[in-house]
């Protein structure tokens, strides 16, 4: 098969394909009903069970295994929030036992560099178990952290200087100077302000959101760069480097956070502004297959599908229909799309394929690449497509 996608500079091109997309979706009847929620169920159990199993062993994963094999770390961190959501939308027992497994076995502990927003992600399951059980001294240990870290602010540049300690790759990690942050550490902070009831924990994430939005959002492009060595890069072909994954992390993260804001918070807004100027960017940089590039302007570097960065993006664009920020009839094709792609990457045993390993930019991608953030990204894309009515 071949995978295109349109110059998003061309207005009339964007039209065009999103008529196609559209007209697409019409003859298949994804207008009424985008899609069988039996099927989806299916393929997102299958996934999440082929996950489980594998869990032990990580030698079907090409690169970085170390960081795979870190049962705190961001990449097992970024599979449990998708998990944890499936739960909340499947209320499957199995899975739900296997997040209180999880969290006991890491005694319900942040990272080892609990100051590093890659070692806060995987308090988003533990929060997730103690608000279902309502046993809030799970989260104990994370609070600590938090205060610890509130009462010892970092005033750090954003600029990603190497870290001469050697205790981060860059100086500036110790605030949220990578775009992957923003999904990795805000929407934990924020949910422990909604369990705890303290406003500072919010306080905390809307200083250092900003911060990261006026370092690194492209006002031109509404896009994020990853970290500030990348304003200056081009790809291959003379284009920005807009990292899908990268922009996927923070899209996904933004209804993860939104959710923990209080409805009659001033600043909830500002994050509802800020979700749907994405969307409104990323659905004109769609392919006809449903995928996003993995360089979003540059379709030509990597032409091939990606799954995790699309996985996020269709969770975040269905979850924006089901909570009436995105209109439904122009959404909904792109949502639909999204999902269809994810689908067909994963296997009958339920192995995700076409999952971007680990990095910091666009890269190559085989076809039996799989990691556990790829599918938490799945994961995420099944819990809010199945509430597609």
């Amino acid at each position: 098969m071949k995978y295109l996608l349109c110059s998003c500079g061309d207005k009339t091109t964007w039209v065009v394909r999103r008529f196609v997309l559209f007209a697409l979706c019409l003859v298949s009847g994804c207008a009424t009903s985008p899609v069988n929620k039996t099927d989806v169920a299916g393929i997102a159990n299958r996934a999440a069970d082929w996950q489980l199993a594998h869990m032990q062993s990580f030698d079907y994963v090409r690169t970085f295994r170390d960081h795979t094999e870190n049962p705190r770390g961001w990449v097992q961190g970024a599979f449990f929030v998708g998990l944890s959501r499936w739960v909340d939308q499947s209320e499957n027992a199995r899975y739900l036992a296997a997040l209180v497994e999880k969290g006991e076995m890491n005694q319900w502990q942040l990272g080892e560099k609990d100051w590093h927003a890659d070692d806060q992600v995987i308090g988003f399951s533990y929060v997730a178990v103690a608000a279902r059980t309502g046993n809030l001294e799970l989260i104990e240990p994370t609070k600590k952290v938090f205060k610890d870290i509130m009462a010892n602010r970092a005033t750090h540049s954003l600029e990603y200087a190497p870290d001469p300690t050697g205790q981060g790759e860059a100086t500036c990690q110790r605030r949220w100077c990578w775009c992957d942050a923003l999904f990795m550490a805000p929407p934990v902070w924020a949910a422990i302000g909604k369990q705890t009831g303290d406003s500072a924990y919010l306080d905390y994430v809307d200083d250092e959101y900003q911060a990261t939005i006026d370092y690194l959002f492209d006002t031109d492009e509404q896009l994020f760069y990853r970290d500030g060595r990348f304003f200056e890069r081009r790809s291959k072909n003379g284009k920005k480097i807009f990292w899908s994954r990268g922009n996927g992390w923070v899209f996904a993260g933004l209804p993860l956070l939104i959710e923990q804001i209080p409805a009659n918070d001033p600043r909830k807004q500002k994050y509802e502004q800020l979700f749907k100027t994405m969307a409104a960017r990323l659905i004109k940089l769609q392919q006809p297959n449903g995928f996003w590039a993995s360089s979003l302007l540059d379709k030509d570097e990597f032409n091939v599908p990606e799954t995790s960065g699309t996985g996020f993006m269709t969770f975040g664009l269905a979850w924006g229909i089901n909570n009436g920020l995105l209109p439904r009839a122009e959404y909904l094709p792109a949502v639909t799309a999204g999902w269809d792609g994810l689908a067909s990457a994963v296997d009958k045993q339920g192995k995700l394929g076409w999952v971007q390993q680990v990095g910091a930019s666009p890269e190559k991608i085989l076809p039996e690449d799989t990691q556990l953030y790829g599918v938490g990204a799945l994961l995420l894309a099944a819990s809010e497509v199945s509430r597609l009515q």
